[in-house]
């Protein structure tokens, strides 16, 4: 199976390259998504750009696709659920959950020059980066992309019900999956509490766990293919 995989904020597709030869080795297609404005050099590019992104890359799958988003991501992934839902064999979420409709896409972080650069380790302490050590903090600090205002300030729209029909599998790295069950029963998630099949797969990991555990998130979501 095609298995997209979007990064979330500063991130470029390079970040999936562990997770992505797993993949291969378990018989699977791996797509990491370059975003623009996340890597491309188009600085100036919008949300809506990087849903045309994705779409394109849903669209070019020879079959159906399980799209995955990490993180922000998790919304582009929804976005992909809305704009296709026949198309989709499945969304994996990780460490993340979808935006509702009508609200910025991630307005999370001070602006600066157009842009929202990554801000530092101080906003992440705790669970977030917990397994990341000095140098792994380093090399993501340094590799990140600040990511255009017209993205991060974009406003998510959803349109299609159908998209609460695709299958999704939320994947729960510095949070457990009775955590997130308690956040969708309480209406904290209220897109995830209206969709009619979502199952929970448990990583002992931070927020990044495709880069402290690869192998483990790529078996996941293999699994997760399949199931489909």
């Amino acid at each position: 199976m095609d298995i997209l995989l979007i990064g979330g904020l500063w991130l470029n597709g390079t970040v999936w390259d562990r997770v992505a030869s797993t993949l291969e080795s378990l018989g699977h297609r791996p797509v990491p998504l370059t975003l623009p404005g996340q890597g491309d050099g188009a600085a100036t590019a919008t949300l809506d750009d990087q849903v045309a992104a994705v779409l394109a890359a849903v669209d070019a799958a020879p079959g159906r696709p399980m799209v995955v988003g990490h993180s922000a991501a998790c919304s582009l992934a929804w976005l992909a659920a809305d704009r296709r839902p026949e198309r989709l064999a499945k969304i994996a979420l990780v460490g993340g959950a979808p935006t509702s409709d009508g609200q910025p896409y991630a307005d999370f972080f001070e602006i600066t020059d157009g842009a929202m650069p990554f801000p530092g380790w101080e906003p992440f302490q705790g669970p977030d980066a917990a397994d990341l050590d000095e140098e792994a903090r380093r090399a993501l600090a340094a590799a990140a992309v600040p990511v255009p205002e017209a993205v991060a300030r974009g406003v998510v729209r959803l349109g299609d019900e159908r998209r609460f029909d695709v299958p999704v599998v939320l994947v729960c790295p510095e949070f457990t999956p009775a955590q997130a069950r308690k956040w969708i029963d309480a209406g904290d998630v209220p897109e995830l509490a209206r969709a009619r099949r979502v199952n929970f797969e448990d990583i002992d990991s931070g927020h990044w766990p495709m880069i402290t555990k690869p192998a483990e998130l790529a078996r996941i979501l293999a699994a997760a293919a399949e199931a489909a």
